[in-house]
């Protein structure tokens, strides 16, 4: 952690996975199942962590068909590298190791792929019916102790678990595009899903320096459902002449995207203060007539029981055993950081 606490305790605040991690176990055997997007960025992923990875279609093609999506896969994952190694996230001379590690294979090549599996991470069409036919395939050649997670955005884990064999060692494990890129992975186990399943997954995922984070089979996880809120909100606003797109994007971009590029929405809360999130609430509610700007009860309870934030140690998150001035003095930090990022530092004289 960047600042002082007493006793260690966690404040899952801002955590840094090079800090807290084991190394990468880079041994496991990786499998793919769709050669869509999701499953070259994923592959791309873990290849750029030294893992070999086989990226399977699962689709009876032609031979000609098969070639031709081949062919696209391969230089999507090509095209991928080169743009990364110009942003210098890797080197040029390395996208040739990193490429030896990723594999394409036909539904021919299932039987072999799939038993040699340490974890199978699923990314077909988001439909029930390709979800089952993916699964029900995997779950036939998979060994019993490999991990299977669906990369669905949509359904529930609870709903998937009944298609799998082993239904322990299912979970959903979703990335947000793109996979190579965005730190965070939202894993949302099922009600049969073991425990220690979800926990090897949540490491090998630190151990690559990505963010996972776990949630209840929940429709619309955590970040889905928070953004999908702030993007209608947003779309709303146009609607209703408010602002134009440029401003509300300018808005969101160097306002509220830049805070919580800093601060978790929660500790956001706790920073300002949960009683002047509870007071705009009820203006916004009386104001507009539209409960859609109520907050929930927790906001409420939180008031009655003092639990107001930063100032009074302790609101969503506890504050009590850290050295509050340090901790608030690494924030601004931060921000002066994101500031010299968007090139919008203060005019000084």
């Amino acid at each position: 952690m960047v600042y002082q606490q007493a006793n260690k305790d966690e404040l899952h605040m801002t955590e840094h996975a090079q800090e807290i991690t084991p190394p990468v176990n880079s041994s496991q055997r990786i499998v793919s199942v769709g050669a869509g997007r999701m499953g070259r960025g994923i592959a791309v992923t873990f290849a750029m962590a030294g893992f070999a990875v086989d990226v399977i279609d699962l689709k009876p093609r032609s031979d000609s068909d098969y070639q031709s999506l081949s062919n696209k896969a391969t230089a999507e994952i090509e095209s991928t590298l080169g743009m990364l190694s110009k942003v210098g996230l890797i080197e040029q001379a390395d996208i040739p190791k990193i490429l030896a590690r990723i594999s394409l294979q036909n539904i021919n090549d299932a039987p072999v792929v799939l038993a040699n599996a340490d974890i199978v991470f699923e990314g077909v069409t988001e439909t029930l019916d390709a979800k089952r036919d993916a699964l029900t395939r995997a779950c036939e050649f998979m060994r019993a102790d490999a991990i299977l997670a669906s990369t669905t955005s949509t359904i529930l884990s609870d709903d998937l678990q009944s298609m799998v064999t082993g239904p322990e060692r299912f979970l959903n494990a979703h990335w947000l595009n793109p996979a190579y890129l965005v730190p965070l992975v939202e894993l949302s186990p099922g009600a049969k899903t073991d425990p220690a399943v979800t926990a090897t997954l949540k490491q090998l995922l630190e151990s690559m320096g990505k963010v996972p984070v776990v949630c209840a089979a929940s429709p619309g996880y955590i970040v889905p459902r928070i953004q999908a809120l702030a993007m209608n909100e947003a779309a709303r606003m146009v609607e209703e002449g408010v602002a134009s797109s440029e401003d509300i994007d300018k808005a969101t971009k160097y306002g509220f995207g830049y805070r919580f590029a800093i601060l978790g929405m929660l500790e956001f809360i706790d920073w300002g203060g949960g009683d002047i999130l509870y007071h705009a609430s009820r203006y916004m509610t009386a104001a507009t007539g539209d409960q859609r700007h109520a907050s929930p009860d927790i906001i409420a309870t939180h008031m009655r029981e003092g639990k107001t934030g930063l100032g009074a140690r302790e609101g969503f998150l506890d504050y009590s055993n850290m050295d509050v001035d340090q901790y608030q003095l690494e924030k601004i930090r931060a921000f002066v950081a994101m500031l010299e990022h968007l090139d919008k530092m203060p005019r000084r004289e």
